[in-house]
C-alpha cells in the first residue's frame, strides 16, 4: 500500500525575520525553513493563511507578501487571502465581491484564517460571508472569545455558528481552533470547551451533530486542537474520519521552526498507521491527507 505525501491546509510563514514573539527568540518560519520542515514530515504542499489581524499577533502579513511567497515557490505553496469584515466602510454594506474577485483572480483559493474578534453573526461578518458565497471562496475560521482573544466569537454549544451555517448553505466553512474541536465529545462543558479535553469521546458531540446536519461544514484538522480531537480516542477518530472523509482536511498550523518537535504533527502518523492497519479505508485516507485539498485548490 502506498502512503501519500500530505497537503497542509493551514500554515503560516513570513518573508523575512520580524519581531521576536517567543521566549526562545523565534519568529514565524521563513518559507525556506517551512519547505525543509515539510521534507522531514512528508508534506508536499501547503496553504498559507496570512496572519492578518492585530488581535492575533504583533507581527502581521499583507496579502501581497503572501502572494509573492507563493509566486516564488508555486510547487510548495498555495494561499488564502486575509480579509477583515470591518474593512471598507466597517458596516454591512461593504462590497466584498469586488475585493474577493480581485484576490481570486490573482490566485487566492479561499479566505482565512478569519481571526477578527467580533461575534460570528455580526452583520459585518455575515456581509463578508454573503460575498464569499457569491465568489465561491471557502472560509477557514478560528473561534475565539470576548476576553482579550482573537477569532470570531461564539458561545458554548456554537449557536451562532449554526445560525450562520443555515444562512449560507452554499458557502464552504473550514472549522478550526480548540473551541471548535473541543465540541467533538458530548461531555464538553462551558468550562472545558476553551481547551484541549482528553480521554474517550462521549457520544453526542456537537461537531458530529453539525456536520451531519450541514453539508457545507468541513473540518480543518490542524494545530494541537485538531490533532488532539482526532487522536484522543483512536477508535472514534478513525470512525469520524471514515464518516466525514469528504469534508476533512489534514493540516498542521506550523508557524514556528520549533514546531518540528510539536506533538500536533502526530496526526500524519495517525493517518498513515490507520490505513496500514485497516482502521480507515484507503479512499478516506487519501481524501483527508490530500484529495480534498487537491479539489479545493483546483478551483
Amino acid at each position: 500500500m502506498e502512503l501519500v505525501k500530505k497537503i497542509d491546509i493551514h500554515c503560516h510563514t513570513i518573508s523575512s525575520r520580524g519581531i521576536v514573539r517567543k521566549h526562545n527568540g523565534n519568529t514565524f518560519c521563513l518559507p525556506e525553513e517551512l519547505i525543509e520542515m515539510y521534507k522531514v514530515i512528508g508534506i508536499e504542499k501547503a496553504v498559507i493563511s496570512p496572519i492578518f489581524k492585530a488581535e492575533q499577533s504583533i507581527e502581521v502579513n499583507t496579502n501581497r507578501e503572501i502572494r509573492d511567497i507563493v509566486e516564488k515557490y508555486p510547487e510548495s505553496f498555495a494561499w488564502f487571502c486575509g480579509v477583515d469584515p470591518r474593512q471598507g466602510e466597517n458596516n454591512e454594506n461593504t462590497d466584498f465581491t469586488y475585493i474577493l474577485s480581485y484576490y481570486k483572480s490573482v490566485g487566492a483559493k479561499g479566505i482565512g484564517e478569519l481571526l477578527s474578534n467580533i461575534w460570528f453573526d455580526d452583520p459585518r461578518v455575515w456581509n463578508l460571508f454573503k460575498h464569499a458565497e457569491i465568489c465561491d471562496m471557502p472560509v477557514i475560521f478560528h473561534i475565539g472569545h470576548t476576553n482579550g482573544d482573537y477569532g470570531l466569537i461564539d458561545e458554548y454549544g456554537l449557536p451562532r455558528l449554526e445560525k450562520t451555517l443555515k444562512q449560507f448553505p452554499n458557502l464552504k466553512f473550514l472549522a478550526h481552533s480548540q473551541r471548535w474541536w473541543s465540541h467533538i465529545s458530548g461531555d464538553v462543558t462551558e468550562e472545558t470547551y476553551h481547551g484541549y479535553p482528553t480521554g474517550p469521546v462521549v457520544p453526542g458531540g456537537r461537531i458530529v451533530e453539525l456536520m451531519r446536519k450541514y453539508p457545507n461544514l468541513c473540518g480543518d484538522m490542524s494545530a494541537g486542537s485538531g490533532c488532539n480531537a482526532i487522536t484522543r480516542d483512536p477508535e472514534f477518530g478513525y470512525a469520524f474520519i471514515e464518516e466525514f472523509q469528504d469534508r476533512l482536511f489534514y493540516g498542521t498550523d506550523i508557524c514556528d521552526p520549533d514546531n518540528i518537535n510539536s506533538s500536533m504533527l502526530y496526526l500524519a502518523k495517525f493517518l498513515d498507521e490507520g490505513v496500514l492497519a485497516g482502521k480507515i479505508s484507503y479512499d478516506a485516507y487519501y481524501k483527508v491527507s490530500r484529495g480534498n485539498a487537491e479539489k479545493l485548490l483546483a478551483k
